[in-house]
């Protein structure tokens, strides 16, 4: 796995609930998080970012009250309009 480093103030770290450690595992998850929603990146990609399995990924997301699927509002409308034409 690739490595990035990033430099935060000690006065974030300090108001942080969490060490060092933590922070980079919240880091990870919340990059894939916003990534899958956003729609760059899958499921399985963002459960590989953050180190889980694909299942574990969505249950962190529904714990966290997060939307477990990302569904674009032109995903919906093409979805039901593929629906009432009858097609599947």
């Amino acid at each position: 796995m690739a490595s990035i480093r990033l430099e935060f103030p000690e006065s974030l770290l300090s108001a942080l609930p969490f060490g060092r450690e933590e922070l980079a595992e919240e880091m990870r998850f919340a990059a894939a998080a916003h990534w899958y929603h956003a729609g760059v990146i899958s499921q399985e990609r963002a459960a590989e970012l953050v180190g889980v399995p694909r299942l574990r990924f969505l249950d962190l997301l529904a714990e966290r009250r997060m939307d477990v699927f990302a569904v674009s509002l032109d995903d919906l409308s093409r979805e039901l309009e593929y629906d009432r034409s009858g097609r599947r």
